[in-house]
């Protein structure tokens, strides 16, 4: 298996319902250079035309953050791309339970253990049993397989469902939710189950190659749990990570990897809408 070479549009922006005099502006949508995924070119256009700064945050991402200072009634972003992703990568479970309890290597994952503002540990409700169930499989790997299919068990897939502030224990109850809710419920199982376990937010292409066809991609979110180094698995889709995702940002949740976020000074606003267009190169 081969891995691919993407050319990534990522549209998206805000529609104000009066005019906006100034807004303040955040945005994670670079691919980047990591674990065998490379970067091969970026380019991103803001209309209102402002000048762009680009920083790496705490958590590794690259961020474009800009400023718009003249009167506008939409704000237009658009990033375009060209990665290359590695085949998939065969994954054999190392870690035992007794290594993931020594409290050296907590330390050094703690941020990825403990509780966020969407994920809790799922010890406090009606999944502790299955966390304990988890807890009793032989490797933290196999506890993985049954967290998977518990949260595939309870949540169905249903496009707008829920929203970026819907947390994992709401998208439990509610069982329903996007890929943004399977990560964040598998987070919760994984974390509340003694397993370090952080989100991934990228692009998915087509599961099968489509060479020199543009197709209609996502923005996309999973997960990457510790096991002698960092294993990804999608929750949403039951299927390894390999070279239809795209890495854009790591971090506790969503609210650590926002594709764009921003504040403003005006009236109510909307979003323009998403659209992510892929073509493999």
């Amino acid at each position: 298996m081969t891995g691919r070479r993407l050319s990534i549009t990522h549209r998206t922006g805000y529609r104000y319902s009066d005019v906006v005099n100034a807004s303040f502006n955040e945005v994670r949508m670079t691919p980047a250079t990591v674990d065998g995924q490379q970067l091969l070119s970026h380019s991103i256009d803001v209309q209102p035309l402002s000048p762009i700064q680009s920083y790496v945050d705490y958590w590794g991402a690259r961020v474009e953050a800009f400023d718009v200072h003249v009167p506008h009634r939409i704000l237009e972003i658009i990033a375009t791309s060209t990665v290359d992703t590695p085949p998939m990568r065969i994954w054999e479970p190392r870690t035992s339970w007794s290594e993931l309890a020594d409290p050296a290597l907590r330390d050094q994952l703690c941020e990825y253990l403990t509780p966020t503002e969407y994920v809790d540990l799922a010890i406090t409700d009606e999944r502790e049993p299955l966390v304990r169930d988890m807890r009793g499989e032989p490797t933290p790997a196999a506890a993985v397989t049954l967290a998977i299919e518990a949260v595939r068990d309870r949540i169905d897939y249903v496009s707008g469902a829920t929203s970026v502030t819907t947390t994992a224990s709401q998208a439990w109850s509610e069982g329903r939710g996007v890929c943004q809710d399977f990560a964040h419920a598998t987070l919760s199982l994984l974390r509340g189950a003694g397993i370090p376990a952080r989100y991934v937010s990228g692009y998915l292409h087509t599961e099968e190659p489509a060479v020199g066809r543009t197709v209609t991609g996502e923005s996309h979110a999973w997960v990457e749990y510790w096991d002698e180094g960092w294993c990804a698995v999608d929750p949403t889709n039951d299927r390894a990570v390999g070279s239809a995702h795209v890495i854009v940002a790591r971090g506790r949740d969503y609210a650590d990897v926002p594709p764009l976020n921003g504040i403003y000074a005006g009236g109510a606003s909307e979003g323009l809408g998403v659209s992510v267009d892929i073509t493999q190169l």
